[in-house]
């Protein structure tokens, strides 16, 4: 069965997460007395990812992964409350960041055109993606939007990629996964029966994945070839 709708990853995908990260701790670093050198910035994105997964795997909270990030990157030990309010500093800097990608509205478009479906599955809070899309100029573009919130389950677990197909009305089978990171958007949507294929923007690979794009504006030509499995 060819794909007859797209399920798009949202950060690193439609919109440039990492160069929001990376503006938000130039602007937030500073206030706290640090400089945000290119190695301080690698190091908040490799702090991160733990506790992201820990909280992706449902063992704690969103806003605990924040903490857990906080302590580890700052070496902050504070109360709950006065590490929110820290974190809070942060997230004004990145939201005020936000970026669509290039490709992004073109691609949305073509395929509109071309009459594929599209929807949006990202691993992020609701409210927080649905401002990201909204500020990007995507939210009428992007088509249904599955969060974490919504699913009770989180990529690349199987269960939030069949609950999302089922409300959006669309088999596994006839879905084409798109994204970014290539264990969550790729091989967990292919576990849970989706077609995938990577979006590897910088050429960082793996370099055996057979089914991979360097740009958005690649994927509509794709949609006419066989079932990528």
């Amino acid at each position: 069965m060819k794909p007859r709708a797209v399920l798009l990853d949202l950060d690193g995908t439609l919109v440039d997460h990492d160069g929001a990260a990376a503006a938000g701790l130039r602007g937030w670093l500073p206030a706290l007395g640090l400089v945000a050198t290119d190695e301080a910035i690698a190091r908040w994105a490799a702090v991160q990812e733990p506790h992201l997964a820990a909280w992706r795997d449902g063992r704690i909270t969103f806003a605990e992964q924040r903490r857990r990030r906080l302590r580890d990157y700052l070496g902050a030990d504070g109360a709950d409350a006065e590490l929110d309010e820290l974190f809070a500093g942060y997230v004004t800097h990145y939201e005020s960041a936000w970026r669509a990608f290039d490709d992004a509205a073109g691609a949305l478009a073509a395929l509109a055109a071309a009459g594929v479906a599209t929807a949006v599955l990202t691993n992020g809070t609701r409210g927080q993606q649905l401002r990201k899309l909204s500020r990007t100029g995507l939210a009428d573009r992007a088509g249904p939007v599955f969060t974490v919130d919504d699913l009770g389950a989180a990529k690349p677990h199987a269960a939030a990629f069949h609950r999302a197909c089922e409300r959006w009305g669309h088999p596994p089978a006839a879905v084409l996964s798109v994204g970014d990171n290539h264990a969550l958007d790729v091989l967990g949507a292919r576990a849970a029966g989706l077609s995938a294929v990577h979006l590897d923007r910088y050429g960082r690979g793996p370099a055996d994945e057979p089914h991979r794009i360097a740009s958005l504006r690649d994927l509509p030509p794709l949609l006419g070839a066989a079932r990528l499995t």
